[in-house]
């Protein structure tokens, strides 16, 4: 027999119905936080605050002492080995590639207002300029104008050489292109760069 104020069982209820699961896109996902913290990275070692001042005397006493040392025995010394050094190799290597291009123009630029000289201190000034401004800029149209530059030279020599010595003076302009080209093309790469982007989503 039960007491009346005993409370009675209730019944029992349903259970709620389960709420339907959400898809989270691989992208959406967030991934867990890492507890451990980074190490402490050192600070950047600042000049005027963590060398002593008297290291950054002795550096700059130093690298002036090199310097004069370098314009008053190496330069000098310098001049005299050039001076005993036979450079016939140089003008003839020279001679090789420029005096088939002066042919070239001389022999195509008849009827045009523009004379072969003009044509060839305009030939000789486009090296000049694309070279310097592809090393010191890298600018695409510079190296461009260079990379044209010595396809339309090689075609030149190649087409006013004497036939005996096509190939070897077509090589020559190859050979001098390429070592102009070690500082017009510098730092250029064929292999693709992937940029890979990082998209944060905000926490679900």
């Amino acid at each position: 027999m039960t007491e009346p104020n005993q409370p009675q069982p209730e019944p029992n209820k349903p259970e709620p119905p389960i709420p339907p699961l959400d898809t989270i896109a691989d992208s959406d996902r967030m991934p867990p936080r890492n507890p451990r913290t980074a190490p402490h990275r050192p600070a950047p070692i600042r000049t005027r605050d963590d060398i002593p001042p008297g290291a950054l005397a002795m550096l700059g006493i130093g690298g002036g002492l090199a310097v004069i040392l370098v314009l008053v025995v190496g330069v000098p010394r310098l001049i005299d080995w050039s001076h005993h050094q036979d450079w016939h190799w140089f003008m003839q290597w020279v001679a090789t590639v420029a005096d088939p291009v002066r042919a070239y123009l001389a022999a195509h630029t008849a009827g045009l207002p523009m004379t072969a000289s003009s044509a060839f201190v305009i030939w000789q000034g486009i090296g000049a300029v694309s070279l310097v401004l592809a090393w010191f800029t890298g600018a695409v149209g510079a190296r461009l104008t260079w990379i044209a530059h010595g396809v339309c030279t090689a075609a030149m020599v190649w087409d006013a050489a004497p036939a005996a010595g096509r190939p070897v003076a077509t090589a020559l302009v190859v050979l001098a292109w390429t070592i102009g080209s070690l500082f017009a093309l510098r730092g250029l790469s064929l292999r693709p760069v992937l940029h890979l982007h990082s998209h944060n989503h905000p926490a679900r």
